[in-house]
């Protein structure tokens, strides 16, 4: 799956209007998410909350945490 990864990757993404789905970590830091969460709901995009960064990560195959991250589908 082609990933956009981070804070700024995934706002991007969403504020593209690229973005078909929202991973959002419970463990980041909200002052991080909470925009991302935000625009997410006024694109009305879904927003999956992951319970740890690390497993965003690992779930994105990558070997670090991640706060968020957004499911870029491949084209039509």
């Amino acid at each position: 799956m082609p990933w956009k990864i981070g804070t700024k990757q995934t706002t991007k993404a969403v504020e593209q209007g690229l973005a078909a789905r929202v991973f959002v970590a419970r463990d980041a830091d909200p002052r991080l998410t909470g925009k991302i969460v935000e625009l997410c709901r006024q694109a009305e995009i879904e927003v999956e909350w992951v319970d740890r960064m690390a497993d965003l990560g690992r779930r994105c195959g990558i070997d670090v945490g991640a706060a968020s991250a957004a499911w870029i589908p491949d084209g039509p």
